[in-house]
């Protein structure tokens, strides 16, 4: 499949200083290297921002390790050990792009829980693809919830999209198969499916997602060409939880992580790549429409310890 971005040029360092608050300059490191009660700090600190425990474990164990060997003698080592361990993790993420099928119509299906800024990311994203030359249909398989049908009809209006929606209490799955067949017709590029917000523990409705996505497969070869949760930033260790159960429904493909601007805990997105291998690969860090950017993890690490 093709690749539907490439990077853009635009750094995002301010953004993940904001959201990854570590304040190494506070970690105590002895004069001859780093000791248990730095390492204590360190550790209390990367959970604070939100690394996640498996990701934390693995970069204090990892700073321990090279002390050991004498390795991290200072403040300074310190950084450049967490900085070099951190990129490891986030390696795969680097050419981690949003694919699009070679011929025909490009689907994806969006999904995530309630409140995430789920239908307000698929109209960032269709805004951002119609930027890159490409025409888009925006789909309600909301079916059940009227405001959020009419949402996504204001967006479609507002980014200027293509837009269809099913009747009231319909098949989210027949509604996205329609969808696809609307967007054929019509020589539409991009087809997105915002589905209904739900809760990780309600398993008939993950039952119902997971329809969407099977007829989704039947009507499109290759399709979805990309599955991608929305995560809330700032709910924390919910959101390796919330990927844990959809990841057993839905074969993920990639994160959006939302609502970075008000939030110190974005650690989580080293949680999330070392947990799951799932890219976060887009971030949203405002309301504006194109308050939609790219994660790169070079902008990550060098906004997390510039000085």
């Amino acid at each position: 499949m093709a690749r539907l971005f490439k990077r853009r040029g635009e750094k995002k360092k301010g953004l993940w200083r904001r959201a990854v608050d570590l304040a190494l300059t506070d970690v105590r490191v002895a004069v001859e290297g780093v000791d248990h009660e730095s390492l204590e700090s360190l550790e209390e600190r990367l959970l604070t921002a939100d690394f996640g425990v498996d990701a934390t474990m693995r970069l204090v164990d990892h700073v321990d390790s090279l002390a050991r060997r004498g390795k991290v003698a200072g403040g300074a080592e310190l950084r450049r050990a967490l900085e070099d361990e951190i990129t490891r993790i986030l390696e795969p993420a680097r050419s981690s792009f949003l694919q699009m099928a070679e011929t025909g119509t490009t689907v994806y299906l969006i999904v995530g829980v309630n409140g995430v800024g789920k239908t307000t990311s698929v109209a960032k994203l269709a805004h951002r693809i119609q930027g890159e030359g490409h025409s888009v249909m925006l789909v309600a398989a909301d079916t059940f919830r009227a405001g959020a049908v009419e949402q996504l009809r204001v967006w479609s209006e507002r980014v200027g999209a293509d837009f269809v929606a099913g009747q009231k209490g319909g098949d989210p799955a027949a509604v996205a198969f329609d969808a696809i067949d609307a967007a054929e017709a019509r020589n539409v590029d991009v087809v997105l499916v915002d589905t209904a917000g739900r809760l990780h523990t309600q398993h008939n409705l993950m039952e119902e997602l997971q329809k969407v996505d099977r007829v989704i497969r039947r009507r499109c070869e290759g399709a979805p060409h990309e599955c991608l949760i929305v995560l809330d930033g700032t709910v924390g260790q919910n959101a390796l939880a919330q990927v844990r159960s959809f990841s057993g429904t839905l074969d993920l493909s990639g994160i959006i992580l939302t609502k970075l601007d008000g939030t110190a805990r974005g650690g989580i997105v080293v949680g999330l790549q070392h947990e799951f291998g799932l890219p976060v690969k887009l971030v949203g860090s405002g309301e504006g429409i194109d308050d939609l950017s790219d994660f790169d993890p070079d902008d990550f690490v060098e906004g997390v310890f510039e000085e």
